[in-house]
């Protein structure tokens, strides 16, 4: 089995090195009792052992394509010798987020338990999106908890000669060069559309930092976990004539019209990530997008619209793929300096919102301990991330979803060039779109919000319950 790294893992490690910010995946479990200590220790011996136990390694060529190897080392686990109240745990997490991660030279995860004062405990793991998608990340925690092992032995850390690197590096280069042919076509083809404003959405301009914004300060974006009975949020589907898929989309959407990050229509633009994994497949990132345009006035009160639009760009898809995946080879080519300024094409702009669906994870997922946890939840961070590339890239608004047993979590990750970006301002617009769809949601723990948002919120969506 060849350890070259897919063409788009290629491009994401590229892309993070480009920006200077590592992209992350958190989950995070919470256990109303105790936690079995030893039951989370050897979940993480098997995480060690599974298909997260991997690095990657450069290749010699400036061009050639970067490699998959095992790791060297890995962190150890940690667990917090002093209890922590309840109320802290968002912090915690918070904290963890930053822990420093590098899918080339390791850790390229952590995992960490915080016991509550009250006898609870909650649990984090952070990884590099390098090194896995959500879907791969679902898969590798329900292995870890049943304790199988990844069966794939990667080759250790400069286990070949750099001569027989380069050798093998530039057979692998010359035969990519077809499809680099191929690559620089389309960027021609794509260049010609943008330059004739090609699409059905006008974009809506960038907002260019604040004067007082110094271009490499650190922001920390606004983030929102929320939880759902399942039944409850496939009835207001249905009701709705959508899916589990559909409305995700529209809270997306009716969330994107809140804070304004609409085209000049006023028509969102939702991104939705498309899971291609297959049985045994080693990809780090096997996801590809669909993009639709959709009136986001319509999507409280009827799903139909999204629906449709989402089965179009399906088919369309599968007819004529996005034209930013056939860019992919030209990557490894390009000097950081262009692919920096690429990463604002790879995320879609200035009004897009990314409405990634996990759908049913195996109930392993939530069971570190080995036990069922009372919640557990996935959200993406950019730690680390500026001004500059908040700005560069339009902002963010992203929405990621998964299923476990009876209930659906909703993570929520913002920012907005030009707009307030705290916790209470997104708890804010959040609870405007989910009153829109008479949708009840706990925050599984004590609100971090303050008592006044939180009563606020509760008076103008009476439905709405996020004091939990």
């Amino acid at each position: 089995m060849s350890n070259v790294l897919d063409l788009y893992d290629q491009s994401y490690f590229s892309f993070e090195r480009a920006a200077g910010v590592t992209c992350v995946l958190q989950c995070a479990w919470v256990y109303n009792r105790a936690i079995d200590i030893d039951g989370l220790r050897r979940f993480h011996h098997h995480l060690r052992q599974g298909r997260l136990s991997r690095r990657i390694e450069r290749s010699p060529l400036p061009f050639g394509r970067d490699r998959w190897v095992s790791p060297s080392d890995q962190s150890d686990l940690e667990i917090v010798a002093t209890p922590c109240a309840r109320q802290g745990f968002d912090a915690w997490l918070g904290e963890q987020a930053n822990t420093p991660l590098d899918a080339e030279h390791g850790p390229g995860w952590h995992l960490a338990m915080l016991p509550f004062t009250d006898g609870g405990a909650g649990v984090s793991l952070v990884i590099s999106h390098c090194l896995t998608d959500g879907v791969g990340l679902c898969e590798a925690l329900a292995d870890a908890a049943c304790g199988d092992d990844n069966p794939i032995n990667w080759p250790a850390a400069a286990s070949r000669r750099r001569w027989r690197a380069l050798c093998e590096d530039t057979r692998r280069f010359a035969g990519d060069i077809p499809s680099i042919g191929r690559a620089v076509v389309a960027a021609a083809q794509f260049a010609r559309s943008r330059r004739g404003g090609a699409g059905s959405a006008t974009p809506a301009p960038s907002v260019p930092p604040a004067p007082s914004a110094r271009a490499d300060e650190r922001v920390t974006l606004s983030t929102a976990t929320i939880y759902f009975d399942a039944d409850e949020w496939d009835a207001r589907a249905h009701s709705r004539g959508g899916t589990s898929n559909t409305l995700l989309a529209g809270l997306a959407a009716r969330l994107a019209q809140q804070v304004g990050r609409v085209t000049a229509d006023g028509s969102a633009t939702p991104s939705i990530p498309v899971n291609q994994r297959t049985a045994g497949d080693t990809r780090a990132n096997a996801i590809t997008n669909v993009d639709i345009t959709v009136d986001p006035a319509l999507a409280a009160t009827d799903l139909r619209e999204i629906r449709a639009a989402t089965k179009r760009a399906l088919i369309r898809h599968r007819e004529v793929p996005d034209e930013r995946w056939a860019l992919l080879p030209l990557v490894p080519l390009l000097p950081q300096r262009l692919v920096r300024r690429l990463v604002g094409v790879a995320t879609g702009g200035t009004t897009n919102v990314v409405s990634s669906n996990l759908g049913a994870a195996a109930p392993a997922v939530n069971r570190p301990d080995g036990t069922d946890a009372d919640y557990f939840a996935m959200k993406s961070l950019y730690p680390g991330v500026t001004t500059a590339i908040m700005h560069r890239t339009g902002g963010v608004l992203a929405l990621l979803s998964g299923r476990v047993d009876r209930q659906v979590f909703v993570s929520v990750l913002a920012y907005q060039p030009g707009r307030p970006n705290s916790n209470d301002d997104l708890w804010q617009d959040l609870s405007g779109a989910l009153g829109d769809f008479s949708l009840t949601a706990t925050t599984g723990r004590p609100c971090t919000v303050s008592a006044d948002v939180v009563v606020e919120q509760a008076i103008s969506t009476e439905s709405h319950d996020l004091t939990a």
